[in-house]
């Protein structure tokens, strides 16, 4: 089981797939990082070499942010727009949808499940 950025990545699955395990890689990076490489689609984990790997690690380490970088570089963005107050900060604050949806109804998956109010019964 090849490791890179801290995670195991599955040996049977292609090389451009399989890279998608890794946080904030996503499809087209995994493909630009193959295009990179020269690692042919059809390839996979089980099938690079020792060196291949390295290579693959080497590029992520020196061209991406991923993982816990990553996530801290997002939770600071959002502690920065919490501490400065503005509206974006205070929706994250009260854990409310952040970029203008609804909320009169939906908006469940932010705020949780319903409460009900006691007495308003119509």
């Amino acid at each position: 089981m090849a490791r890179i950025a801290g995670v195991n990545i599955p040996t049977n699955k292609r090389v451009v797939i399989a890279l998608q395990y890794i946080y904030g890689i996503g499809a087209k990076n995994a493909k630009d990082i193959c295009e990179k490489l020269k690692i042919a689609d059809d390839r996979r984990v089980a099938q690079l070499s020792d060196a291949e790997v390295l290579q693959i690690r080497e590029t992520i380490d020196r061209d991406y942010m991923v993982e816990g970088d990553l996530r801290r570089d997002t939770a600071m963005n959002i502690k920065r727009l919490m501490d400065l107050g503005c509206y974006r900060g205070l929706r994250h604050r009260r854990q409310l949808p952040v970029r203008g949806q609804r909320t009169h109804t939906n908006a469940r998956t932010r705020k949780g499940k319903a409460k009900p109010i006691a007495g308003k019964k119509k």
